[in-house]
């Protein structure tokens, strides 16, 4: 009788969950789709490009540094605060710098993951028992 797969792939699934619930997985996806319209912009067709020279440049650097602070977010949350600052001014100054920011909508997704980086917060820790315990019994 052959075995039924489900249940390995029920437990990869579950694994993975377990594992993307431990970190800031939506703050680095906003952060990298961010990344990716900035960086893609600069690539484009020059019909669709504002501004091409030093923009172009600038796009590619911030669109790249964005896709870093993005696997940096995700792979070490302990980082978050850090990566989450450097990605919100990153994706403030791609609108100055680099097609309007992605024509607004890579500066917003950047934005966006990088505050939501800085706001994670890990699972609360169960309270402790020992508070209850000690304390004197009321008569």
């Amino acid at each position: 009788m052959a075995r039924n797969p489900l249940p390995a792939l029920d437990r990869a699934r579950l694994a993975v969950r377990r594992w993307r619930r431990t970190r800031p997985f939506w703050a680095a996806l906003w952060t990298a789709l961010g990344g990716l319209v900035i960086l893609y912009l600069p690539l484009a067709p020059v019909a669709k490009i504002l501004h091409v020279g030093i923009g172009g440049v600038s796009g590619m650097a911030a669109g790249a540094i964005l896709i870093a602070l993005a696997l940096l977010i995700l792979l070490l949350p302990g980082q978050r605060y850090t990566a989450g600052v450097i990605a919100v001014i990153v994706g403030v100054a791609s609108f100055p710098l680099s097609n309007l920011g992605g024509f607004f909508v890579g500066m917003f997704l950047a934005v966006l993951g990088g505050s939501m980086a800085v706001g994670w917060m890990p699972e609360k820790p169960a309270r402790r028992r020992w508070l209850r315990r000690n304390r004197p019994a009321e008569t």
